[in-house]
């Protein structure tokens, strides 16, 4: 498969909705001309549906999209984290594999402009998931999942406070309050260096009376 099949293919991959041939040739060819990138799409279309027994791009007037036969994992993956995402509820029967799928990045090594907003929705998408995740794994009372997916979340965004707050809970649930302690530490520390603030309220108010002493 040619590299420009490839770019086309990795490009309509996230877009459930597909996308206009006008766009996709202009966000994949940035620096050609708009004729020369029509051109370039144009090739890229016809190595794609050279390639297996079916055509990989359905194109529907002007809007190309990926054909309906082919597996994304972001779409599958991305289901199961709006789930975890939409409310409280138990914990998934699955949920290590979630988290494992959940860790993954969106094409690593890509250097495109084009996935710059695609890499963010899907940043900000397993970051929510992550957090409702360890939250209904400590609620469960499965710390170690729990503090896994938590530590994830820290990953991905280590100013946000949501998931440093659900760490706590979860090492105060265990009895560990040294531990829960030094994470407020921790982070409180980081955030005067990076930002200058402190802790909101609502972090300092798990852990009453150990703060001072």
């Amino acid at each position: 498969m040619s590299l420009g099949a490839q770019r086309l293919l990795a490009f309509l991959g996230p877009q459930s909705d597909g996308a206009h041939r006008g766009a996709a040739a202009q966000q994949l060819w940035p620096d050609y001309p708009n004729h020369r990138a029509a051109a370039n799409l144009r090739s890229a279309l016809c190595r794609g549906r050279r390639t297996g027994r079916i055509p990989l791009v359905d194109c529907i007037g002007q809007r190309l999209r990926l054909s309906p036969l082919i597996r994304v994992d972001l779409h599958t993956v991305g289901v199961d984290a709006r789930k975890i995402v939409d409310g409280p509820g138990p914990p998934p029967g699955d949920a290590e594999a979630l988290i494992d799928d959940l860790t993954q990045e969106l094409l690593p090594g890509w250097t495109d402009e084009w996935l710059d907003l695609d890499r963010e929705r899907w940043d900000q998408l397993r970051l929510y998931a992550f957090e409702g995740l360890a939250q209904r794994l400590l609620t469960a009372g499965q710390y170690l999942p729990a503090l896994q997916a938590a530590l994830t979340a820290i990953a991905i965004d280590p100013i946000r406070e949501t998931a440093q707050r659900i760490v706590i809970e979860i090492h105060l649930a265990e009895g560990n309050v040294v531990s829960a302690v030094l994470r407020y530490q921790h982070y409180s520390e980081f955030l005067s260096r990076e930002l200058n603030v402190s802790p909101s309220p609502q972090m300092i108010s798990l852990l009453p009376g150990l703060l001072s002493a």
